[in-house]
């Protein structure tokens, strides 16, 4: 049990206010008699010492301060306690406890050159990570032996089947949101038909897809760096490449497989629940029966904007593996470090999958899919 120190205030014969320090002055018991020792405002003559059994440097450093600051006399010291006395009242504590800062200028030229570094060193990086994918595709394409298929069929599971739950009830509910807001929108024009044909072609062409691969990034991306992150921390990576197995192909082949495969199907399998949503809506608010709004989705969505939303999804599921990766394979130093590369994952992913979205907007409108 530890012992804690302490201290009262005395009256001796002469009057004079007494500071009785008893118990273990020692870095371990003396917090709380510091912090009442630096919060006294009563002066003090005497500081006595002679009910203290042990001390250190850190209990002589508090007791002479004590009589520095009160210019009071100390007594019933023992030698060992003199000695640590006499040495740390040496110091005069008067050097600069803070950390050194630049001024402004300065901390924002270092902080932008910090910025740049960091990108030039991260491009250099992720060439490198891209580089050891393509080789390890290759060499499973000259050797398919090689694939994992247990590993692709299991990530495949993780990213496809077990998000089937969340990204139905999500596209559900957006379809609805959709119907809904639509036809309050085009009931000003008399057009409350139309609503069939906004929910459809946004669900198929844009919205299915893309609010998959958001849900996919944030959940399947964040796995991926935070399962490979933590591989890298407990060094279970040096102990493949020790034993000769190529991470790359153990741990992001199979991932990077399982999303582009899974991504068009989850895509698509939104996109309907995502109609089924406006559709159930729309029984309701709109007076159009169930299985009308369902058949009008066949006359209405031109077969080309299905085909958009299953071409993006493929790329959109390859982002995010090899980012979900990638991140993960960058973990170096500690716990930290892998919550910051999960977080890092989700953000590039969700980030380039819009860019890529709007590059493909373009591309197809060009193309005379618009």
């Amino acid at each position: 049990m530890r012992v804690w120190a302490n201290f009262s205030l005395e009256q001796d014969d002469t009057g004079r206010t007494v500071a009785v320090l008893s118990g273990p002055m020692t870095v371990s018991s003396i917090g709380v008699v510091d912090r009442a020792l630096r919060e006294l405002a009563v002066p003090l003559d005497r500081v006595d010492i002679s009910a203290v059994p042990e001390i250190d440097t850190v209990g002589a450093w508090t007791v002479w301060r004590v009589v520095r600051d009160h210019e009071a006399e100390l007594v019933g010291a023992s030698d060992q306690a003199r000695r640590l006395i006499a040495a740390v009242s040496k110091s005069k504590g008067e050097g600069e406890t803070g950390a050194l800062r630049l001024p402004l200028a300065p901390r924002i030229a270092d902080g932008v050159g910090r910025i740049v570094s960091g990108w030039s060193e991260g491009t250099v990086r992720l060439l490198g990570f891209l580089g050891a994918v393509l080789v390890a595709w290759w060499g499973i394409m000259t050797s398919p032996a090689r694939m994992r298929w247990i590993a692709v069929v299991r990530q495949a599971e993780l990213v496809g089947i077990s998000a089937l739950g969340i990204i139905g009830l999500m596209s559900f509910l957006v379809g609805i949101v959709i119907a809904q807001q639509g036809a309050i929108q085009l009931e000003q024009f008399g057009a409350e038909m139309l609503t069939v044909n906004l929910t459809g072609r946004i669900a198929f062409r844009e919205l299915g897809v893309l609010m998959t691969a958001i849900m996919v990034a944030g959940r399947s991306g964040s796995s991926f760096a935070a399962q490979i992150g933590t591989m890298k921390l407990t060094e279970e990576i040096d102990a493949m490449r020790t034993i000769g197995v190529s991470p790359v192909e153990a741990l992001v082949i199979p991932r990077v497989l399982a999303a582009v495969v899974m991504m068009p199907l989850l895509g698509f399998y939104a996109a309907v629940l995502a109609v089924i949503g406006g559709a159930f809506i729309s029984a309701f608010t709109l007076g159009i029966p169930f299985m009308t709004f369902l058949l009008r989705i066949q006359e209405v969505v031109p077969l080309h904007d299905v085909w958009v939303g299953l071409v993006k999804a493929p790329f959109f599921g390859l982002i995010i593996a090899l980012a979900g990766c990638y991140q993960g394979m960058q973990v170096k130093a500690n716990a930290e470090e892998v919550g910051l590369r999960t977080t890092m994952a989700v953000v590039q992913a969700i980030f380039m999958v819009i860019v890529l979205d709007a590059f493909f907007a373009v591309f197809f409108t060009e193309v005379g899919w618009g």
